[in-house]
């Protein structure tokens, strides 16, 4: 029977490991471990599997569950090994001595030293110690072959041999080294990454070790604040994805990305362009080297495929994903969208010209992994990025769900590295096993939704086609365009117009520059707000109104010039005395203060009816009546509460203003209400205040 593939998982309660196709069952011989388990980790080779608790670490073999090793290394938080599984690395948190010097939390240990078969009791000796403060990137590098390991301190990056971590070996001089990653590779090289300091750029060099002269590889940049450094299985060439903490554009809210891509050699160096808009999401290479995958823009996003020339090869769909990872062998493609997205993940056959195997749902997953046999995929929801519906999900890779187990807050699973050569890779598609009957009760209890779901649609725009304004890119829509502002970013893809900044009463700015006047055209009219357009109406009309009252006034002189003007016969001398009595009324409310809407349209309707209607006898000759002879309205003052006087009467209102205030203060200390020292001062000046008052003859 062939090797079964295996995956472990750590939850809240304990660790569990699994053998997974075909058999599916907990590992023979295994106890499973209970409690506060911290952390767990394979060995790189798959021959090892480690857990700490409190108070150990415990080392057992993956194939069978014996108990291998025990280390008495209590409050450990991380676990490591070396890539041929010799070495095992804890480390625990940041202390001090009592005398205040820090004490070395980062440890390496013999994983088979002074071990004798069926004892459970052993003492192990450290084979090194360091100070770690920081816990990312806490541990050790080590070359592939074991012979060296190198951690990163100020300035420089030292080198040690193995079986000597007590002394340096060798010393990597790089001034400001934040990072470095250690090539996979047969050719032991090292990449290093130096951040924007003092208005130089950042910058990546590649080192041959131990040649540390001069680097073999260098490219500078900016826009780089941090970086991650991914080789290719056989370290002939390095990606650099670069990260600025803020985006200075304003596009984005979590900075900007860039892609470079370096060959080990010297030869070729260049910055990967992107043809599409926005942050990259994801990049991996295939196991093959000669090629990787890279999601970027913004959503949907794009897929590309590129060579070691960093030219485009193949380019997927257009579709929300972020995620793209090839399978162990290199035969299948998976680009999926996980986090905020739907986590719908597809499949593509990269032998049959990267014809689509199956679409595959996997929603609210946090861990998307294949299996080494390269048939499987294990997705899985997580704690605490979802502390609902926890549990491990393995997929067949033509898309039928093989395996399903629910779990209370699952905070880490992995499957057990293995070569691909101990799972040969014949017709991964068939035959296809029967699923385990886990997967078979988790499809009962699914319900298919009765019609495909989709956006939500308000009522009125039901049964009509969807305007190109609100639909995605990949659905025929218009591809999004960042505006750079980090407001509304309204004005994007149709959706209204472009907001820009107003300032309420202020007149607003043109695209040039300078301030819209209220006689531009009607293009200008435009692209002002409904709101100043407004007030330019109000101030207008105002006008044409006050235009208007001054000419209904020229025209009540020139009448009351005129020698023969007699009161029309046909009114009363009633009639007449109160249409004179409603014109001094209007005009003295138009100069005493401003008119209510309402009183507006009174006005205007009250001079609409001023003008007398001819006498019959009039009409009949022909002849029109003359208008009344009015009399010149009376001359009205208009004084307002405090803004007119003489510097004594305002002296008096500014006093019994204060005598207001100290009676205010008076009926609340009567009240119980506890005066401050201030209030109490005031109190005391009535009698001066009074007195004041007096002096300037006022008198109650």
């Amino acid at each position: 029977m062939a090797v079964p593939t295996q995956f472990a998982y750590r939850t809240s309660k304990g660790i569990g490991v699994v053998d997974a196709a075909p058999v599916y069952q907990p590992l023979p011989g295994l106890e499973r471990p209970e409690g506060n388990l911290r952390c767990c980790v394979y060995s790189p080779c798959g021959r090892y599997f480690a857990w700490a608790s409190p108070e150990r670490v415990i080392v057992v073999d993956a194939s069978v569950g014996r108990a291998i090793t025990t280390l008495r290394a209590q409050n450990v938080f991380e676990l490591g090994f070396s890539p041929l599984g010799s070495f095992i690395i804890t480390w625990q948190r940041p202390s001090k001595y009592e005398n205040g010097d820090a004490m070395k939390n980062l440890k390496v240990w013999n994983v088979l030293e002074g071990q004798s078969p069926g004892s459970e009791q052993d003492e192990h000796v450290v084979v090194g110690k360091f100070v770690q403060k920081s816990q990312t990137g806490w541990n050790l590098q080590y070359t592939y072959d074991e012979r060296y390991c190198a951690r990163v301190v100020t300035n420089e990056v030292q080198f040690y041999k193995s079986e000597d971590l007590g002394t340096v070996w060798n010393k990597l001089r790089v001034d400001g080294v934040s990072d470095f990653a250690i090539s996979p590779g047969k050719n032991h090289s090292i990449a290093v990454f130096v951040s924007e300091r003092k208005g130089q750029p950042a910058a990546v060099k590649v080192y041959n070790v131990p040649e540390f002269a001069g680097p073999v590889s260098q490219k500078n940049f900016f826009k780089g604040d941090k970086v991650q450094l991914k080789w290719n299985s056989e370290g002939t060439g390095l990606i650099v994805l670069a990260q600025t903490e803020v985006d200075k554009s304003g596009k984005s809210y979590y900075g900007e990305t860039t892609l470079y891509l370096l060959g080990v050699d010297g030869e070729f160096d260049s910055r990967i362009e992107l043809d599409k808009d926005g942050p990259i999401h994801d990049v991996t290479w295939s196991p093959n080297s000669k090629e990787f995958g890279v999601v970027y823009g913004y959503m949907p996003a794009k897929t590309t495929l590129f060579n070691t020339r960093a030219k485009a090869t193949y380019s997927f769909a257009l579709a929300p994903r972020n995620t793209i990872t090839f399978s162990p062998h290199g035969r299948f493609v998976l680009v999926a969208g996980f986090g905020n997205l739907a986590g719908q993940m597809d499949i593509y056959d990269v032998e049959k010209n990267y014809q689509k195997v199956c679409a595959i749902e996997a929603s609210n997953a946090s861990v998307c992994e294949w299996s080494p046999d390269g048939r499987h995929i294990l997705t899985a929801t997580t704690s605490p990025r979802l502390r609902v519906d926890n549990g491990v999900r393995i997929w067949h890779v033509s898309g039928g769900l093989m395996y399903n187990e629910d779990l209370q807050e699952l905070y880490h699973v992995t499957w057990r590295p293995q070569s691909p050569t101990t799972h040969p890779l014949d017709n991964p598609l068939h035959p296809v096993s029967a699923p385990h009957a886990s997967a078979l009760a988790y499809l009962g209890t699914v319900k298919t939704p009765s019609k495909p779901t989709g956006a939500y649609r308000p009522p009125g725009a039901r049964g009509q086609v969807t305007p190109l304004a609100f639909k995605r890119e990949d659905e025929g829509g218009a591809a999004y365009v960042s505006n750079g502002s980090l407001s509304l970013g309204i004005g994007v893809n149709g959706f209204g117009k472009a907001r820009k900044r107003e300032v309420p009463g202020a007149e607003l700015a043109s695209d040039d520059g300078n301030a819209a006047t209220t006689g531009s055209a009607v293009d200008g009219e435009e692209q002002i707000s409904k709101a100043a357009l407004k007030n330019k109406k109000k101030r207008e009309a105002k006008k044409a109104k006050d235009a208007a009252e001054r000419a209904t006034g020229l025209a009540f002189a020139s009448d009351a010039a005129l020698p023969n003007a007699t009161p029309s016969p046909s009114r009363s001398p009633e009639r007449r005395d109160r249409r004179g009595h409603e014109r001094d009324h209007s005009r003295e409310h138009v100069e005493a203060r401003p008119q209510s809407r309402q009183g507006q349209r009174d006005a205007r309707r009250s001079r609409e009816q001023q003008p007398s209607k001819p006498s019959p006898a009039s009409r009949s000759n022909g002849v029109a009546a003359p208008p009344p002879a009015t009399e010149p309205p009376p001359h009205l003052t208009v004084t307002s509460p405090g803004g007119a006087g003489t510097p004594q009467d305002k002296k008096i209102r500014a006093l019994l203003k204060k005598l207001r205030a100290i009676d205010d203060l008076k009926m609340r200390r009567a009240g119980g209400e506890k005066l401050e020292g201030t209030q109490i001062k005031k109190m005391d000046t009535e009698d001066d205040v009074r007195r004041e008052l007096e002096g300037l003859g006022w008198n109650e």
